[in-house]
């Protein structure tokens, strides 16, 4: 008791007053510590795309995979119905909205500025998920457009009109809506894409509308989408930091 006693009675005896400017020293130092440590285990960029690999959910590339599948089956099953070949847009339409719960998840999550904070910039996260997404989609395209025309002797403009093309154009949409700097929820880009899938619908199950397009205006249609597509993904990297959300609280963030 007598040493609690003597404690407490020096604590009260002596008043310790805080230096400012060596606070502010201690501060500064322990930042350029800390700056000088962290950038001795930096990331190179193929470190970071492969850990945005690892937190990408793998469900979407595998639900893909099932869907190409399932479109394989059915064009083998109904292989002299050409009606039901036609439809197979309506596939290409799902193979790209598979898409939309992933890559845009710092929107729903509403974590873009925990995101914009990071030693990575908003640009660079999304240019990995381009990366990562595009050449898991352009393998998977490439096993069923080549099995089907390959192993299955399908005719390949067959393939890239009634499959690749609305593909393409249901991409235009996503990209062009979701990577929009006004508020465009994910449940809008679905809206468009099922309206552009009953079009499509519409031109290819009407033989009358479908045999006056020739050959060339469906290679020239799919060039131009391609061309359109490629122009929305470079104003998406170059935009992404301005890009605006809506917190629950109703306040705006850019």
């Amino acid at each position: 008791m007598n040493l609690n006693v003597q404690v407490n009675a020096y604590k009260k005896s002596v008043r310790i007053k805080p230096d400012e400017e060596k606070i502010r020293e201690t501060i500064i130092k322990s930042k350029e510590a800390f700056f000088e440590y962290e950038d001795k285990i930096m990331l190179s960029y193929y470190e970071f795309l492969w850990s945005q690999l690892k937190l990408t959910r793998k469900k979407w590339w595998i639900l893909q995979t099932l869907l190409l599948c399932l479109s394989g089956m059915i064009m083998l099953s109904a292989y002299e119905d050409i009606y039901i070949q036609k439809s197979m847009g309506i596939m290409a339409s799902l193979f790209i909205i598979l898409v939309i719960p992933e890559f845009w998840k710092n929107r729903s999550y509403q974590c873009m500025e925990i995101e914009e904070v990071s030693y990575y910039s908003l640009r660079q996260i999304y240019s990995a998920r381009m990366v990562l997404f595009g050449t898991a989609d352009i393998l998977l395209l490439t096993v069923f457009m080549g099995t089907m025309t390959i192993r299955f002797h399908f005719q390949l403009m067959d393939l890239v009109v009634q499959f690749l093309l609305p593909m393409l154009v249901t991409a235009c949409i996503c990209f062009g809506i979701l990577c929009s700097k006004h508020i465009c929820s994910e449940t809008f880009a679905v809206s468009l894409c099922v309206i552009w899938s009953s079009i499509w619908s519409f031109i290819v199950l009407n033989e009358k509308v479908y045999a006056m397009i020739s050959l060339p205006v469906w290679l020239s249609f799919t060039g131009i989408v391609l061309i359109v597509l490629c122009v929305v993904i470079f104003r998406t990297i170059g935009m992404c930091d301005k890009y605006w959300e809506v917190v629950s609280y109703g306040n705006e963030a850019g």
